[in-house]
Order: structure tokens, then C-alpha cells, then sequence
């Protein structure tokens, strides 16, 4: 398990300008394509990047668009995205990012979800204690898997968690979670429904009645995804969407490139945040 990644920041945070770029050994690398699905396959560990820290509240994400696809913020109508603080969560309650080297396929509809993929690398949650940073290659166990329906699409929310916390030993499969960690889950499927309501948005919607399926099922959506990705990144998906497939490492990739010059890192202060992003909202019918 590689500890030779850094990150490599460029703008003021806060700004559409603000990127943060993954490096292995000082080399610019894809995130979304150059960095192992898993660590350690054989026991189950897997890279996972984290895009947002927990507790906070600008909305980052990798973007396909860009070549090696930096961690952006993302913006609507030419506005930075932040999430709102739906009490009692303060922004995203956990350590949220994505599994490197897969792809929700939006041209495949789930058996069982009826929807399609979301055109973005599998979403994950990382329930441990300590606090992330945008870039952080997490090496991760599996642990479940919520399905989440976002305006009409398939949004997998794999459960997961640090292989060096405290508890890491302990949690196994879905049922521990609840065991050593009660009420995480109930309160990871409230924040993922009601999130976008201070936005004007409808409550959010979950196949399976809100369940979190188990480790088994979220293995089996992350083989899918992974062989989604594999097509993706060797030309042979039906449609790729605008993503950038430039990557260093998928030596038998038609778009693998030896290395690509980005802009050198900056020191610059983050830009104010507006203080309206610091403002409770209260959902009416939240914990009922």
C-alpha cells in the first residue's frame, strides 16, 4: 500500500479557480484514473480519495471534464456549490469522496434500482474519527452500501472506514456499524434526504426502502463499477460522456500519456466564505 501520494494545491480556496491535483512521487496523476481501485485486494482494502472533509461545507468534487481531473469545487450557474446545515449536522457528516478507477455508467440501468448510473466515480462515506483532506488517499475497509435515487439516477453511497481508526478492527460488515456506532446509519440516510431541501429541492429519495445493504452487496456494486470504469478507460463504453480519459498508468490504455505539465502550487489565502453558509436550517420532519 503506497504512502507516496501529496497533493499539489493551485488558487485560492474557495474560488473557481481553486484546484487540488493527487502526485505520486512529485508526478502529476490522474485521480480519477492512475490510482489502484484497491490496496490490498486480497483482504479487502481499497484507495479511497477524499474530495470533502468531514464538517465541512464547500462541495468538491473530481472533475471529469479536466485533464488528470482535479478536485474542484463544483458550481451552479456560475456559483460555488456549498452544502447547507441541516440541524443537528453540521455540512457533510462524514469524510465524503470517491473510489478511484470506477464509473457509474449512465448508460446501464440497474436491475434492481431501475435507474441509471450517475456518470461520476462510486461515492463513498469513510466513518472514522479523524478528519480528511481534499486529496488524501484513505486506504479503506467496506463495510455496506446505501442507493441513493438523485433526479432520476442510480447514486451508490458505499459505507466504508479507515483501516487505522480505533474501531477499524471491530467493523466488519453492516451489522457492526450499528452495534459499535448506533444511530450513524439512520442519521447518514436523514442528512442524504434532506440535504438539498435549504436549496428549494424535494426531499431525496432510496431504493430499498433506505436500507444499507450489506458488504457482500457493496463488493458486488463495486466489481460492477470497476468493470464500468475498465471499459470506460480502454474506448470501449457506449458513450464517455465528456470525461477526460488522459491518464500515466493504464499502460494499455489508448489515451495513457507519459506526463502532463500542470501549473505550479500556490500559496494563496483562502477567499471569505459568505457567513450565510454558516446558518442552521431546521427540516420539519427530521428525525420523526
Amino acid at each position: 500500500m503506497s504512502s507516496s501520494y501529496g497533493v499539489r494545491k493551485v488558487g485560492p480556496q474557495y474560488s473557481t479557480d481553486f484546484r487540488v491535483w493527487i502526485e505520486q512521487d512529485g508526478k502529476p496523476i490522474s485521480a480519477f484514473h492512475d490510482i489502484p481501485l484497491w490496496a490490498d485486494k486480497e483482504n479487502g482494502i481499497a484507495n479511497m480519495i477524499v474530495e470533502v472533509p468531514r464538517w465541512t461545507n464547500a462541495k468538491l468534487e473530481i472533475s471529469k471534464e479536466e485533464t488528470l481531473n482535479p478536485i474542484k469545487q463544483d458550481t451552479k450557474k456560475g456559483k460555488l456549490r456549498f452544502v447547507r446545515n441541516c440541524f443537528p449536522h453540521h455540512g457533510y457528516i462524514h469524510n465524503y469522496g470517491a473510489f478511484p478507477q470506477t464509473w457509474e455508467d449512465p448508460n446501464s440501468i440497474h436491475p434492481e434500482t431501475k435507474a441509471r448510473g450517475d456518470n461520476d466515480p462510486l461515492d463513498v462515506c469513510e466513518i472514522g474519527e479523524a478528519v480528511g483532506y481534499p486529496g488524501q488517499v484513505k486506504q479503506v475497509k467496506i463495510l455496506g452500501v446505501m442507493a441513493l435515487l438523485d433526479e432520476g439516477e442510480t447514486d451508490w453511497k458505499v459505507i466504508v472506514i479507515d483501516i487505522k481508526d480505533p474501531l477499524a478492527s471491530k467493523l466488519n460488515d453492516v451489522e457492526d456499524v450499528e452495534r459499535h456506532l448506533p444511530g450513524l446509519l439512520r442519521a447518514t440516510n436523514e442528512w442524504f434526504r434532506i440535504y438539498k431541501i435549504p436549496d428549494g429541492k424535494p426531499e431525496n429519495q432510496f431504493a430499498f426502502s433506505g436500507e444499507c445493504k450489506n458488504r457482500a452487496y457493496a463488493l458486488e456494486v463495486i466489481r460492477e463499477c470497476s468493470e464500468a470504469w475498465n471499459r470506460l478507460i480502454h474506448g470501449k463504453a457506449t458513450d464517455s460522456k465528456g470525461i477526460s480519459l488522459t491518464n500515466t498508468a493504464v499502460t494499455d490504455s489508448p489515451f495513457v500519456v507519459t506526463a502532463v505539465d500542470i501549473p505550479a502550487a500556490t500559496n494563496d489565502a483562502p477567499n471569505p466564505i459568505d457567513p450565510s453558509i454558516d446558518k442552521w436550517f431546521y427540516i420539519s420532519g427530521v428525525n420523526a
